[in-house]
Formats: structure tokens, sequence, C-alpha cells
């Protein structure tokens, strides 16, 4: 165990966690794909790998203290029973994360499943299933879980920023945005959530826990006498600023030496060759993906002679990676303004940016996403995404949709009811007589939940019956109920019925096109 002279830099395994939120909530907004069950395959590879290094760092510390504890119980018996206490509280916190994703794949892929080798990673049925179901979801005990620890953890942890990040870590307050509203924190997290990504995000919880405890440990360290844990402890480290790297950018790391004299520097031997580094950074080019271990040893001359101490760092190249999406729908309209969601894992919303590859549109900022037009119907538009590493524009990869034109648009009579709410009727059920009298006119819209796009009547026609029943058709006055249309219906009696037919509306995309379906009027 080190004593921290200094608030240590931002880890891996803290990157990785607001690297989880970006995917997380693109994931929200479109349908789930190969490439994206993929991405979340790579980063949950990514989030157990340095849970496993912050378990290994967590035993060493628990490790020495007990050894610390057997040469000298009255100074160190009550900080090493807090931290066995805190090894049991995490250790408690992240075996039930362990067991619900256990119960996910099982539910997904059956009794033989297993965790690292899900099939139906895109089932969105499993989670919802183990988590929010009424006589056997486990959502409502791993809330409860979260908070239980939380609190616990905070009380041990005196450093304000760290207490800040646990706090963030572990919070179960469900965001104020649009489709957070009337969800409590375990539906928001699991419903409808896709299997790879309820998996990633308990794994991205006991990574929290493994971080959680560590801080806490080395919190419980400072409340003793360091040097006396670390007699005879001399070690050498690699900090890497990230155990991730993008395909093209940089691997950097911090190698260093623990308790030594600040006036002595060490000398650093990568691959049996000393490199010039009188700080310990180091830096090579990553320009093919993979697993790599940084492997070397550092000397540092003693009294006694040459201490050598090796060392080994893992760190992986990964391709780049972005998640493009359309936010309200599956394909790009033409001639339509859609709402595009572009992130990068890792990389700030500002640093990111997009551009149309062999024209067929425009692209542009809005807000915190992209407005995407294309122009021409049936031809492919291709959004290429770019991202700023280390103060260089690199590309994240090229994402193509489908062009089609906008779907036919119903019309509808508007009307506000007694309360004052603006309604649309759509035909099918009686429509009070006065709400018809009321209306000036129809209007159409594609409006079915997902989409509400406005179009521009032209011109509409309303068919009658005479008492011969033949047909009566009276043409509107534009977009409005003509005098004729508005006598017929001073005369339409309950149970009497009209058609609204041969439509005319202009879209968003300039286009003019007849609806084909009639909107039946029943009198009540």
């Amino acid at each position: 165990m080190r004593k921290k002279k200094n608030e240590r830099p931002p880890s891996a395994r803290q990157k990785m966690i607001n690297l989880m939120y970006i995917v997380l909530l693109a994931m929200l907004a479109m349908n789930v794909s190969s490439d994206v069950l993929n991405g979340f395959s790579i980063v949950e590879d990514s989030l157990s790998k340095s849970t496993v290094n912050s378990t290994l760092q967590n035993q060493a510390v628990l490790r020495e203290f007990a050894q610390q504890d057997s040469i000298n119980h009255e100074k160190v018996g009550e900080w090493y029973a807090k931290a066995v206490e805190v090894q049991a509280m995490s250790d408690s916190l992240y075996d039930f994360a362990e067991q619900l994703k256990k119960l996910i794949a099982i539910e997904a892929d059956g009794e033989n499943a297993m965790v690292d080798d899900i099939r139906n990673r895109d089932d969105l049925e499993a989670a919802t299933q183990v988590m929010l179901n009424p006589k056997r979801g486990k959502g409502q005990e791993l809330f409860n879980a979260i908070n239980s620890y939380r609190d616990h953890i905070l009380a041990m942890v005196d450093d304000e920023t760290q207490s800040e990040i646990i706090k963030a870590n572990f919070s179960t307050q469900v965001p104020l945005k649009v489709g957070s509203l009337g969800k409590n924190w375990q539906e928001y997290n699991f419903e409808n959530m896709p299997v790879a990504a309820a998996v990633t995000l308990l794994t991205k919880l006991q990574n929290d826990v493994r971080y959680a405890e560590g801080e806490v440990l080395h919190t419980l360290v400072k409340n003793i006498d360091v040097g006396d844990l670390r007699v005879n402890a001399i070690n050498a480290y690699v900090i890497p600023t990230s155990q991730n790297v993008v395909q093209g950018s940089n691997f950097s790391a911090r190698i260093i030496m623990a308790a030594v004299d600040s006036t002595a520097r060490p000398a650093i031997y990568i691959d049996g060759k000393k490199i010039d580094s009188e700080d310990g950074w180091y830096q090579i080019a990553c320009n093919k993906t993979g697993d790599y271990t940084l492997n070397g040893y550092m000397e540092l001359q003693s009294g006694t002679g040459v201490i050598r101490r090796d060392f080994s760092q893992k760190y992986s190249v990964v391709s780049p990676l972005a998640t493009v999406s359309a936010t309200m729908m599956n394909v790009l309209y033409a001639g339509y303004d859609n709402p595009v969601s572009i992130s990068v894992p890792g990389v700030p919303s500002n640093m990111i940016s997009a551009s149309i590859k062999g024209g067929n549109g425009t692209i542009r900022t809005s807000g915190n996403g992209f407005i995407v037009k294309p122009e021409k119907v049936g031809q492919d538009i291709v959004i290429a995404v770019t991202a700023n590493q280390e103060g260089r524009r690199q590309s994240m990869g090229d994402y193509t949709f489908k062009v089609r034109q906008l779907p036919d648009p119903q019309p509808f009579i508007e009307y506000v009811d007694e309360n004052g709410t603006t309604k649309r009727y759509r035909g099918g059920e009686p429509l009070p007589k006065k709400y018809l009298l009321s209306a000036d006119g129809i209007v159409a819209a594609i409006d079915d939940g997902l989409l509400n796009i406005g179009f521009k009547v032209v011109s509409f026609e309303c068919t009658f019956f005479d008492n011969r029943g033949d047909a009566v058709p009276e043409l509107s006055d534009g977009v409005h109920f003509s005098a004729r249309q508005k006598k017929n219906f001073n005369a339409l009696g309950r149970g009497k019925r009209f058609y609204i037919q041969r439509v005319k509306a202009i879209g968003p995309d300039g286009i003019e096109r007849v609806l084909t379906y009639p909107l039946e009027v029943i009198i009540n």
C-alpha cells in the first residue's frame, strides 16, 4: 500500500463508466443492430478486464492489511476490521449483480446459458422478466441493495471529490427527460432493455463496486502509519491514461517506482531498451487492433546495490466505433428534417463531427444531435463520422441509411372538447354534431405515436347520400369546409354518415398526393 500524496488521476475504469452512459443512451433510441451488439461485447470485455485489475489491487491491499495486523494488531486492528467489513459488503453486491447476469442469460438462452457467451443478445424480454416480473422480479431488491451499499460506503470516505464520484456511480434517481417520466429506477434501466445492454450495465455496477471498495481501502490506509505497511515493499507501477486505445491514436502511460527518493530517478527499460524519460511518461503509436502487453523493468541505485523491479501492463487497441441512429425512425425520409443521434464512446458530443458522403442530402447540428435531410428517394445516404482525438480529426466510420419517401398521412377532423383539449377525430365512432359544426376544415398528418409530421391540405371532397341513397359529392373551399358542405352537416341526423375523400395534401418534402382511404364520419 502506498500513501497518496496527491489525488490519483482518473482511471481507465472511470473513463469506461462515462463511455457506458453514452452507449446506453444511444441504445434507447434505436433498433439494435448486430454491430451495436458487438460494440456492447467490446465494452463488456473491457469493463470485465478493468474489474479484474481492480479486484487484484484491492486483494493486495487486504493481504498487506492482514500481514500488518498480525504484526501490530493494536495499531492496525481497528482499520483492518473495517477493511474486512468493506470487502464483505462489496462482495455481497458484486455477487448479487453476477447472479442477476446469470438469471438474465438463462432467461434469454435457457438453462445451459453462459454469461460470457450469450446467443440471444438482442432479446428484449429477458431483462424485463428477471428484473420487473411482479412475482419474481429482482429489480426492487437491487435498487435497495445499491442504496444501502452507497450509504455505508460514503460514511467511510472523507474526500469530497471521491464522495461525489461514488454518489454519481450509485445514483438511483431517474433522469428527468423524455422517455423516463413515470418510470422508477428499475423500469428505466431494464424495461425492454436488450440482454447485451442489461448485462453490460450490471458489469458496470460490479466495476463501480470494486472502484468504491478500493477508494475506501485507501482511505483506511491513511488512518495508520503508511510507512509501517510499506517497509521493504518497493514496486514498479504502470499507470496508463487508458487501457483501451482507438486504432490510430496513442497508448500513453506513466511508469513509476513507489517509495523512492525524489532526487534519485530510476532507469526505465522497455523490451530490454532504456527509454529517455525524466518523469516516467512513455508513449507508443497504436496502428493495429488487438491485445498487447507492455513489458519492462526499472532499476534504482541504492546504498546496498541496484534494486530492479519488473512490470507488465496489458492494453487493448480497438477499432474506431461510433453509434449513429435515427432518433425517431429506422429509415431516413427524403425532403424531411430527420433527427439523428451520433455518439462515440469516450468522446464528448462537442468533439464529434459528421458529413454526408456522395451528396444526396445535407446534415446540420441541432441541440445535442443532428438533422439529416436526404434529397433523392431510393438512393442510400452515407453519414461519415469523425472525432477530435488528441488534437487531430480521426474517422470513426461511415454509416449508411436507406432513403424512403414519406408515407401518406391520415386525414382528421380537429376539434376542441369541453375541457379545452384539442383532439383529432379519426372516424370509426360517432362524432358529436356540435364538434363537427365547430370545425373549420380538416387536417392531415402522419401521427402514429412515433412520427408527428404535418401536411398541408389543398382540397378534399365530402360525399353525402340523399333520400334515394344516391351519392352527392360536395367540394371543399380549399382546406376549409365549403358553405354547401356545412349546409349538409346541419341536415344530418343522429346515426347518419358521410365520407371525406379525395384529399389532396402536400408534405414537407413538397410532394402532392391524393390520399387513398376515405374518412368515415358518423353523426352522434
